[in-house]
Parts: C-alpha cells; structure tokens; sequence
C-alpha cells in the first residue's frame, strides 16, 4: 500500500511544481496566459473529484477497498498517459479532468488502512502513509526539477504513466481486502445525501473539514505563484531546478514528520496537533516573502513541510473514529471531496491573486487561509474526545482537557 501510494504521488508531483513551465512548451506564453491555464489545470482534477469521490466511496463499501486503491491507481496511469500526448493546454486540462473523474489514491488508501489498522494504532497507519505521499512529492520534484531540461516534460509524463500502470496491477495481485469487511456490509451501502447531512450535524468532523477547505485554499494557491517568486529570486537560467530543490525540501520534512504526527494523534487531542500544524504552516509562508537570497527559503519550506505532514492524516483520522466502518467509505470520499473545494478555489484565486497582486502580497494571502484555519478551530473550541479503548491510560488526561 505504501509502495503504491509513494509512485502515484510521484509521478503526479513529478507535474505539478513545474506546471507553469510545462503551460509554456504546451502553447501558454504571455505571463497572465500561463497563470490562468495554470490555476486551471491545478483546479481541473479537483472538480471532477470532488463530483466522484463520494460516489466510489460508497461503491467501495460495497464491493471492497481494495479495488478502489486499484481502480485509482489505473486511473492515474491513463490520465498520465494522455497529458503526455496533450498538444494544448486545453487537451492537458481535459486529461487532469480524467485524472480527478477516476479519484484519488489517498482517501482510497486512508479507507483501506482504517479498516486494517487496530483501534489505538489508526493515527500511526495514517501517518506511515502520509509518509509514502511525502516521499513521493520528495522523488517527483527531483526527478522533473533535474530531468525535464534533459529529455522533456512529456518523455517524464510518459514514462511516470507506465510505473503507475505498473503499481495497479502488484496492488491488484497482492493487496488482501480487509477481514473485517464482511459479506452484510458489501450487501448495505450508505445513501449519499444522508452521508452528507450526518457530516454537517456532526460538529467535531465539520469543524475540521473548515479548517481543512482553508488549509488546501493555502498549499494549492502557493503552487501557482511559488515559480515565478523563485524565479525571481534566481533568474530564469536556474528557476526550474531550484523549483525541485525547494519542493524537495518541504517534502523532505514531511517525509520526516508524518509518522511523527500519526503517533502524536494516537495520544493527544488531534485538534491540538491541527492548530500547532496549521499556526507554522501559516508563519513559514507569510516569512517567505522576505529573503532575496533563495538559500533563506530553504528552512522556511522545511518549517512549512514539517507541519504540513500533520493535516490531512489528521482529518482523515478523525473521520475514521468518528464513523461507522461498514460505512466509512463513503464518509472519507465525502471528506476528500470537501477538501478539494479549497484546492479548487485556492488553484483558481492563487493564480488570480498572482496576476492582480504582488507575489508578496500573494503569499501573505495563503498564509492568511492557515492562519485563519488555525483560529477557527481555537474559536470553535470542540471538547469532542479520541475514543482511543486501546489507550486506558489516556483517559484521565482527554476528560480534563
């Protein structure tokens, strides 16, 4: 599962930190041009996602979650395969569409290693495998910030294609379905519309689902406005490079982190370890706006990484206590389908914020959206409690805060 989690991420992220570029070989030149199919193209996967998460979610409840890590990795591999063979910027936002429309491989791992991990050790398995996201967000900038100037972007996007399409089929032959996931709960499914309302009642899932839609606003309004401020700190010559350096180092520390976090939430209010993670999140990125020498962003990016390691496992998780097992499926498709709402809105703003304002000023914006996060969770002030059975220990301490 980590295996395949780790080359999805990496043939994906491979794309994403050099996609303004890529939007400049496929046709899109003038400066504002690039930035609007850019932000496009980040939001294209994110709305159709969003549309069919929850869809196979509830489809996974009922025929078994394992396939629906195989059916996302498949989908990743077509998807890739035709933004290789995009000829337009156009035809490449209509592959990212494809790409969302199949889902995504992290909330179908995060059902899957719910319904395996043992009660207490859920924490952990969501942060082993944020660590294999984060590894492959370390390996994807590399590999394009170093090779894309060699052999191109599309000979990349090809070849990531095919060891996705490789990662299906071992998923396929060796992934083992859940033994908990029984022959009655194939049979019922959870209807949608009332998985929804069940989300907006329960206040504890709903409270981190906001600060989560604000936290995606952040990272995915960066992604369209980060090269263009590194290059301006180094020039052209060297941007795309430095570009996977940085991105190398903020996923370095998530990397890092990850288990970090899942361990943390095993023992502590997971609110608490949300709003630290969202506060350093929110300080490193507004700090980012100063240095005019690129070796000061480097701690600033592992300081951002680090604490970003904590925040979607941590809302993953709380999904997965709060809810019922023969139904969770269809409650972390609905999850991730609310938080690609803030990836879709911070994609387009991101870029719109990138064309209208400074990039500065860009930046102190997405730090604003985490900060903003961190205060709607102090300010909402959930005393909701971990039902950890597996930590008696634990208990004493939950009941007074």
């Amino acid at each position: 599962m980590w295996a395949g989690q780790f080359f999805s991420t990496c043939s994906l992220t491979i794309i994403v930190p050099l996609l303004p570029f890529y939007m400049a070989e496929l046709g899109a030149t003038l400066p504002e041009e690039n930035r609007i199919w850019t932000g496009v193209a980040l939001a294209a996967p994110a709305v159709t996602m969003c549309l069919f998460s929850p869809l196979w979610g509830r489809y996974g409840d009922q025929v078994g979650k394992k396939w629906m890590v195989v059916r996302a990795l498949v989908g990743i591999s077509i998807s890739l395969l035709w933004m290789g063979l995009a000829s337009s910027p156009l035809v490449f936002v209509l592959a990212r569409l494809l790409q969302g429309a199949f889902g995504g491989v992290v909330d179908a791992a995060a059902a899957f290693a719910g319904a395996q991990a043992s009660e207490g050790t859920k924490g952990r398995a969501l942060g082993n495998l944020q660590s294999a996201t984060a590894a492959g967000s370390l390996a994807g900038p590399l590999i394009g910030g170093l090779l894309s100037d060699w052999f191109g972007m599309a000979t990349i996007i090809m070849w990531s294609a095919l060891f996705t399409a490789l990662c299906s089929i071992a998923a396929a032959l060796i992934l083992q379905e859940p033994s908990r996931h029984t022959n009655q709960a194939r049979r019922e499914s959870l209807p949608i519309a009332r998985a929804s309302l069940e989300i907006l009642r329960h206040a504890r899932i709903r409270n981190m689902l906001v600060a989560g839609i604000l936290a995606q606003f952040g990272v995915y309004g960066l992604v369209a406005i980060f090269a263009p401020h590194v290059e301006g700190i180094v020039g052209s010559a060297y941007a795309a490079s430095w570009v996977g350096v940085l991105q190398a180092v903020t996923w370095s520390a998530t990397f890092l982190a990850a288990p970090w976090w899942g361990r943390l939430n095993d023992r502590r209010r997971i609110e608490k370890n949300v709003c630290l993670a969202l506060f350093g999140c929110g300080i490193s990125i507004v700090l980012q706006t100063w240095p005019t020498d690129v070796l000061w962003l480097l701690p600033l990016r592992a300081l951002q990484g680090f604490c970003f390691a904590a925040l979607i496992q941590s809302i993953f998780l709380v999904v997965t206590l709060e809810t019922d097992e023969n139904h969770r499926g269809v409650f972390i498709g609905l999850a991730n389908s609310t938080l690609t709402v803030g990836q879709i809105i911070g994609s387009l703003l991101g870029a719109g914020f990138g064309a209208l304002l400074s990039l500065e000023w860009a930046f102190v914006a997405m730090g604003i959206a985490f900060l903003s996060a961190a205060g709607w969770l102090v300010l909402a002030g959930s005393r909701y409690r971990l039902a950890h059975t597996a930590l008696p220990y634990h208990a004493k301490e939950v009941k007074n805060e």
